[in-house]
């Protein structure tokens, strides 16, 4: 395949996906590379900037998607008649700080750090599509375990969570000092840092 049949079948694909594609699934399809693939979606990036196109593909991870430059929001959020989304309470950045910076973490966890009580907190966020369920922990109670999603990197714009901006020094002592004291970060630490028989 010539580059510029890698670069519109790898356009093709993206936009058909819908959802964020995974460039080792890319590769597999179209028999390239992964820096083939990096190439083609760099080309197609600089190509929408040149023709002040309303698309972009953006990186999330390992994979890529389709989205529409901001510029544009309101103009599909009439489309679309979506309601202008509440926005999110300063108690919701700090449940949300709390498990980017700390994930896989049980609410047990984000209430000890905060000091409150955070349920309703933590159903809001799940229900924004920001944090997910990511199994139980094998602790009595089983408690759910919680991560960011996809749709956290995107409304940050963001690419992985190596981008997240760097704790304070006094915030990361402080964080630390906390979770030494939770038993159940603790065993979840351990738990998922043992290897699988």
């Amino acid at each position: 395949m010539n580059e510029n049949t890698i670069k519109a079948s790898v356009e093709a694909l993206i936009f058909a996906s819908g959802e964020p594609l995974e460039t080792d699934r890319i590769c597999e399809i179209l028999g390239v590379t992964a820096e083939e693939v990096v190439a083609a979606v760099a080309e197609l990036n600089n190509g929408y900037e040149k023709s002040d196109g309303a698309l972009r593909i953006i990186k999330l991870n390992d994979s890529y998607q389709f989205v529409t430059q901001s510029r544009h929001a309101q103009e599909i959020r009439k489309m679309l008649e979506i309601q202008r989304n509440t926005p999110l309470s300063p108690a919701a950045f700090e449940v949300l700080a709390v498990v980017a910076y700390n994930q896989p973490v049980t609410r047990a966890f984000i209430e000890q750090v905060r000091g409150v009580d955070c349920s309703g907190v933590v159903s809001s966020l799940v229900e924004k599509g920001l944090i997910e369920e990511r199994g139980r922990l094998e602790l009595p109670g089983r408690p759910l375990i919680y991560g960011t999603t996809d749709s956290f990197l995107r409304c940050f714009g963001i690419e992985s969570l190596d981008d997240l901006p760097e704790l304070p020094k006094k915030a990361t002592e402080e964080q630390e000092q906390l979770t030494g004291e939770d038993d159940n970060q603790v065993e979840l630490d351990e738990i998922i840092s043992k290897p699988k028989s």
